[in-house]
């Protein structure tokens, strides 16, 4: 439940379209409705301005259907998303809950409408893209149009360079970079954006399974450059849609 919703609820209430004894059980849920194996959070949205999103990750199929069934009936008018979930999660979660937008790993449910912004994901190599994916669906849910520049890491530079335009237009810019992350701080230090960089999991041997990436994206000598977790594409997503109005 977010705001808006709690507002339309008590003037519901007031105006008499809504019982006081209808508006106590739909309060009782909060802050939370324990399905027993989970308490979903139905008052996140309210606290933060973002709702509980599902990770799928060590839940059953069956239990990421039954969070995700929940999410819907009671956040009327947030996005509801299911992340990392694989083939079987994804088969009993849209199954149960019609209408899920499916993109790559993640699904997504009841988006938002579009908001201003102009946002740019872009991708240090074709390898970072199951990154990107994850952070402009998740973009998408909260009401975004991303642009996705793929493949322009510095080991070329001019792939990058050719599309400079996009970076000095853009409200909000998401690096996603493996190997040695340089591709954030080149980035931070051209467009005067909010810049998130994502380190990835990409990347050979000293790379360390994106440790290098997380410690060169903190180390940046591109003031101000905010870094999210390895390869948590969604989180640098939940950023943009904190730092842009609306």
């Amino acid at each position: 439940m977010d705001e808006p919703t709690l507002r339309q609820l008590l003037d519901d209430v007031r105006s008499g379209a809504l019982s006081a004894d209808d508006a106590v059980a739909r309060l009782r849920r909060l802050p939370f409705a324990d399905l027993g194996f989970a308490r979903v959070d139905h008052h996140r949205a309210l606290r933060q301005g973002l709702a509980e999103a599902v990770y799928a990750p060590g839940k059953t199929a069956e239990q990421c259907a039954a969070v995700v069934a929940e999410l819907l009936a009671e956040a009327e008018r947030g996005p509801v998303l299911l992340t990392r979930a694989n083939d079987e999660q994804i088969a009993a979660a849209t199954a149960r809950n019609a209408e899920g937008t499916r993109t790559a790993t993640t699904v997504v449910w009841r988006p938002r409408l579009e908001r201003p912004g102009r946002v740019l994901v872009v991708t240090a190599g074709t390898a970072d893209l199951a990154v990107a994916d994850e952070c402009v669906a998740t973009l998408t849910a909260y009401g975004f149009r991303p642009h996705l520049l793929a493949d322009v890491g510095v080991a070329g530079i001019h792939r990058l360079t050719a599309s400079i335009d996009d970076l000095l237009d853009a409200d909000a810019v998401v690096v996603v970079a493996g190997m040695e992350g340089a591709l954030a701080s080149l980035v931070g230090g051209i467009t005067p954006a909010p810049v998130v960089a994502v380190p990835t999991s990409v990347g050979y041997g000293a790379a360390l399974e994106g440790v290098t990436a997380l410690l060169a994206m903190l180390a940046s000598c591109a003031a101000g450059l905010t870094v999210v977790g390895i390869d948590n594409g969604f989180g640098a997503a939940c950023a943009v849609a904190r730092i842009l109005p609306g």
